[in-house]
């Protein structure tokens, strides 16, 4: 008996239509690339430090935004995505599903994060208000952001962050079609 070429796809897809190996490729690259953005942002700052400091006349507080123990965390931190995004291409890749457990365990966490975070808006929807006091004055499109009725601020938050998780648990559920 003949099968279609397509059922054999569709039986193997998980993410986005992808093969699950080809998907878990695709998402290990490319957060491997987000990151290593992130970490050559974070090395110019380090090498020009006046280009990214706010002082404490800009925040209008008594602490510095990002110290020095920050970007060594920062710094440390990122490496470290580095380290597991290429740990789950190289895992994904030469199919070891051991190599990919850490980047699940991020995933999971960050999903967890994400929720707790739309929870606390929704609990506490005054924050947002709070927060945006608390940012400098010559903060971009600090003022027109005020001026956004609170309700109406809130369902954008939860909107962004609602896309966000839906996205977030393609993701999760992709890494756990790639462990089995």
């Amino acid at each position: 008996m003949m099968s279609s070429p397509w059922a054999r796809f569709y039986s193997n897809s998980c993410w986005w239509c992808c093969h699950v190996h080809t998907g878990t490729i695709i998402l290990g690259i490319w957060y491997l690339i987000i990151n290593s953005v992130v970490l050559l942002i974070i090395l110019s700052a380090l090498t020009d430090p006046g280009q990214y400091h706010l002082t404490t006349a800009e925040l209008g507080g008594d602490f510095e935004f990002m110290d020095d123990a920050n970007m060594c965390i920062a710094t440390a931190f990122s490496l470290l995505m580095i380290l597991i995004c290429a740990m789950t291409t190289y895992g994904a890749y030469k199919q070891h599903a051991a190599w990919i457990i850490p980047f699940f365990c991020y995933q999971i966490f960050d999903f967890a994060l994400n929720t707790l975070v739309a929870i606390s808006i929704l609990v506490y929807p005054s924050t947002i208000q709070d927060y945006l006091w608390l940012l400098p004055a010559n903060f971009p499109y600090k003022e027109e952001i005020m001026s956004i009725t609170p309700t109406c601020l809130i369902v954008i938050i939860l909107l962004f962050i609602s896309i966000t998780l839906v996205f977030k648990s393609t993701q999760g559920g992709q890494m756990q079609c790639e462990r089995v």
